[in-house]
């Protein structure tokens, strides 16, 4: 019978044994589990190991003052000035641009960390602990395709803004047509479409357009494709060929003044009442502007002349090559030295009104084989083609991006208005 009673208990203490496990792992399951917290860092750091001080450059600021104020020793200071001056030049911060000291979370409050914002993307760190360093780095930025298109009406600024475009894809797109639209002299029901990306940072905060990938213009009933295209990998050379891979550039741009007007055009007959309506022929095609406005050199070439001369005021003159160079008289102040190369799209210089002007703008010179010619009337020479043995990536490459541009509407009301008014 002992045995009997033996083996019943220990069933018994068995199940037992089990029922509790089973309990034990239904608790376990129920019992929520403890959250492991998320350190979000910023610029690479967690800011809650420091005292945050946010601040931005104020007149009369310097590196060495603020690190100074925030108790950093001075051969620490020294050693980031003449240590790191690629990398972080101290002498340039500038008024405005914002900045974070993180400092110790002691009673010393000593400054561990500088980080400067040179843009809204990339900033410099320069690391006080221990042994001192500096370093360039950038926030994580999401790129984000967006589609535009517009009829204008007034201006193409103005068909920009109200499709709510940031206004830079204005200057983006004036730049990609700068060699095949004359943007003086745009028509009402003149139309556009983009493609472009946008930035932004944390997913939320808009940092600027990238350059336009590709776009259509019509231009007085003229459809002008354009396409960013890099036809020199080496160089990492990018253009804008037409759906034909025509070139739109051409070795110079149309004018040397972004959305400025012609004041005054190529005359060779023209009578000034303050000469006593005398013939004075004007060989220049006067771009009218505010004081200060950028002046750009319309192609490549080699500054000849930066100086200043009785009614040309102060001016740059460059010779693009054997054939062609240009003038640009009555700036406010030169950019360039006599025997600098400059670029196409480089500033020489500002509008101003030195030398005989009655109002601020630059006068636009153009020579042709020694003779000066209207710039307005020449057939520009255009950029180089692109290579043969190119064509055909080129032209799977645009394929669907031209299908998709095809597909991108106007807007539908200005369209209506359009319709009613013809």
């Amino acid at each position: 019978m002992q045995k009997y009673w033996g083996t019943i208990l220990a069933l018994v203490l068995l199940f037992s044994c089990k029922d509790n496990d089973t309990t034990k792992t239904k608790n376990d399951l129920q019992k929520p589990k403890k959250e492991e917290k998320v350190i979000v860092k910023h610029y690479g750091f967690n800011l809650e190991n420091f005292k945050v001080h946010k601040d931005t450059v104020k007149n009369g600021d310097s590196f060495g003052e603020l690190m100074l104020k925030n108790h950093v020793d001075y051969p620490k200071i020294a050693k980031i000035s003449q240590d790191y001056k690629d990398t972080f030049d101290v002498r340039k911060i500038r008024v405005g641009k914002p900045y974070l000291i993180l400092k110790a979370k002691d009673t010393s409050e000593t400054a561990q960390v500088f980080i400067y914002e040179n843009d809204a993307i990339n900033y410099t760190v320069v690391d006080l602990r221990d042994s001192v360093t500096a370093y360039k780095d950038k926030k994580e930025v999401k790129y984000v395709e967006r589609e535009a298109s517009g009829i204008i009406e007034t201006s193409l600024s103005e068909a920009i803004l109200a499709q709510g475009i940031d206004y830079n894809v204005t200057n983006n797109l004036s730049e990609v047509y700068a060699w095949t639209i004359d943007f003086f002299r745009l028509q009402k029901g003149d139309k556009f479409k983009v493609i472009y990306k946008e930035k932004y940072i944390n997913d939320s905060i808009y940092a600027g357009a990238e350059p336009i990938e590709s776009a259509f213009f019509e231009h007085n009933g003229r459809p002008i494709y354009a396409f960013a295209y890099e036809n020199d990998s080496l160089k990492n050379i990018v253009d804008y060929f037409d759906e034909e891979a025509n070139n739109l550039r051409r070795t110079f741009l149309r004018a040397p003044v972004k959305f400025s007007r012609i004041s005054s055009r190529y005359n060779l007959k023209r009578r000034i009442k303050y000469y006593g309506y005398k013939l004075k022929p004007h060989k220049g095609t006067d771009y009218a502007a505010a004081i200060g406005t950028p002046i750009i050199a319309t192609a490549d070439g080699t500054v000849t002349e930066s100086t200043r001369r009785g009614g040309n005021g102060k001016y740059v003159k460059i010779r693009h090559n054997a054939t062609y160079s240009t003038q640009y008289l009555h700036m406010k102040n030169q950019n360039v030295k006599k025997g600098e190369f400059v670029r196409q799209g480089d500033v020489i210089g500002w509008i101003g009104m030195t030398g005989n002007t009655g109002g601020p703008h630059v006068c636009y010179r153009f020579w042709k084989n020694g003779r000066q010619v209207d710039p307005l009337k020449e057939e520009l020479p255009q950029a180089e083609p692109l290579a043969e043995e190119l064509r055909e990536d080129y032209f799977n490459f645009i394929n669907p991006k031209k299908e998709q541009l095809d597909k991108i509407n106007f807007p539908e009301k200005i369209e209506e208005e359009l319709i009613t008014l013809n």
